[in-house]
């Protein structure tokens, strides 16, 4: 049975929907109101208040951290300043994804990591033979994250100690909050401006009622699962087990993805030290890879006539989609599939319908034209769009 997090009291007060996930043994609300657009549109244009407190929390801590901590993630942990955030995935010995999260540097010999998988084992294993330990700190630390355009001014009323106009995206600082000790990450699953504030499970209650007391003013609300997964969709940033399947947990190697096919290929440094799966994307990064991570966005006037062949409006307004659906080449008389997306959304801030996902890379040109399958009454039907950029929503204010 899953259990509640720090801040259940609150969010258990206010989830008038009574719809909870399971995230990682946690009750976590999927949707707070009858639907979600509200949730989502205070993401998008205040701020919205998110418990995620479910997040896997490791620490790394002795001489060799630094060691443990490069030894395992594809970025450069020796150009990792202190009070600076990376988000990175790391690899098993065939350079395929077994996770991605962030990694804090707390200091010169103290890392916290995120993931979305149990990690502590993998991580112990890799640390094996050095001078450093591994702690889960999942129950010891209580997670939420405000992100919105009204999410700094927020935290300007709330946290004291802290310069929100100085502090830069992916770094950290630590203030604190009617005298409780809190440490605020610039970071979020958005693509919008964001932070994610971390406490102690008993601060947990008192730092919810300061940001929404001190919200209320400027259109806080909380938000839940359903709300996130559009948002996260529109900032082209994957899931595991939706986007991608962990190297751990696949069944088949086809299932498995390197870095480079998942949209992370930025995060992959070739030219540091030894780590687990160099020597294999090396030689991917030298021969290319088979897949290719894309966004897509369907032809509005063609999905309009898909419907309106079963006498309906489009009817794709809503929840995002985490069932893969079949991407195919765009050629008369042709159905050869070529890919698929695996998570897919109307965009309320762009009137477009959208997905990510991978495309055989011969078949993933920028700008090239495929066909997405749409079901239509049980029917399945053939949608033109085109492979575009992501993120397809990247205001300034999320670097700014």
């Amino acid at each position: 049975m899953p259990h509640p997090t720090p801040f259940h009291t609150r969010t258990s007060a206010v989830c008038d929907s009574h719809e909870w996930r399971n995230w990682s043994g946690f009750l976590s609300a999927g949707v707070y109101e009858p639907s979600h657009e509200r949730e989502y549109y205070a993401i998008r244009n205040s701020a919205g208040l998110i418990d995620v407190s479910p997040l896997y929390k490791y620490e790394v801590t002795g001489p060799d951290a630094a060691r443990l901590v490069d030894r395992v993630i594809t970025r450069d942990v020796t150009k990792q300043k202190i009070g600076q955030v990376y988000y990175t995935p790391w690899c098993d010995a065939r350079g395929k994804v077994i996770d991605d999260g962030t990694v804090s540097r707390l200091a010169a010999d103290h890392f916290r990591i995120t993931s979305a998988d149990p990690n502590g084992r993998w991580f112990q294993d890799v640390g094996y033979g050095l001078n450093a330990t591994v702690t889960n700190v999942t129950d010891d630390l209580a997670a939420l994250a405000l992100q919105g355009p009204r999410s700094r001014v927020i935290l300007e009323e709330v946290v004291e100690g802290i310069d929100f106009g100085k502090l830069p995206y992916f770094h950290l600082a630590h203030g604190t909050v009617d005298g409780f000790p809190v440490t605020v990450t610039r970071t979020g699953y958005t693509g919008d401006l964001g932070y994610e504030l971390w406490v102690r499970p008993e601060h947990a209650e008192r730092l919810w009622d300061g940001l929404i007391d001190r919200g209320n003013g400027h259109g806080i609300l909380p938000a839940g699962i359903v709300a996130l997964d559009v948002a996260r969709v529109e900032a082209g940033l994957v899931m595991i087990a939706v986007d991608y399947v962990s190297s751990h947990h696949a069944l088949i190697e086809s299932q498995k993805s390197s870095p480079y096919e998942i949209g992370l290929g930025w995060a992959v440094r070739l030219d540091k030290g030894d780590f687990i799966g160099k020597r294999a994307l090396v030689a991917e990064q030298e021969r290319g890879s088979a897949w290719t991570f894309v966004g897509v966005q369907c032809f509005w006037p063609a999905l309009e006539r898909l419907f309106a062949e079963e006498g309906l409006p489009p009817q794709v307004a809503g929840r995002a989609s985490r069932s893969a659906v079949p991407v195919y080449e765009q050629a008369t008389g042709s159905r050869t599939q070529i890919g698929q997306l695996t998570s897919h959304t109307f965009s309320p801030m762009l009137k477009q319908y959208i997905g990510i996902g991978q495309l055989l890379t011969p078949a993933a040109p920028m700008g090239g034209a495929v066909d997405v399958e749409v079901t239509v009454e049980f029917k399945r039907k053939l949608c033109p769009a085109r492979i575009v950029p992501t993120p397809f929503f990247e205001p300034p204010r999320k670097r700014g």
